[in-house]
């Protein structure tokens, strides 16, 4: 007989934060999942034990006289596998003014099709 084992999280998606219970079957599939009050809550849970993902945010030195480091972002999540890899290849970004908010500063960042994204823009 097939054991389940209970998992319960919060949902991050919209202020409610629901209290999710996700029920797995013992090599880690997903059987059942309840307590969402919208269809985001339960997209959510079933991703955060199939495939998680997460929005990176950080920073990435800039040449600038105003500014010594420049806010990024990913502009889509990336599987939370590949956070370290991403660390690692932020240490060894440089961008120089001017850059305006939104402007990609390296495509296909860890992932094809995901760039990093300058969130701020840098006049001088």
């Amino acid at each position: 007989m097939n054991e389940l084992t209970t998992k319960t999280l919060t949902c991050i998606v919209c202020p409610i934060g629901c209290q999710i219970e996700v029920r797995l079957s013992e090599n880690g599939q997903v059987k059942d999942i309840s307590g969402n009050t919208c269809k985001r809550g339960y997209a959510y849970a079933e991703t955060e034990f199939t495939n998680p993902t997460r929005t990176l945010t950080s920073t990435v030195r800039c040449k600038s006289k105003s500014e010594r480091f420049l806010p990024v972002r990913t502009s889509a999540p990336i599987p939370k596998p590949k956070l370290n890899e991403a660390m690692e290849l932020i240490k060894t970004i440089d961008v120089s003014a001017p850059i305006k908010m939104g402007e990609v500063v390296y495509a296909d960042f860890v992932e094809k099709g995901i760039d990093l994204l300058a969130c701020k823009t840098v006049e001088e």
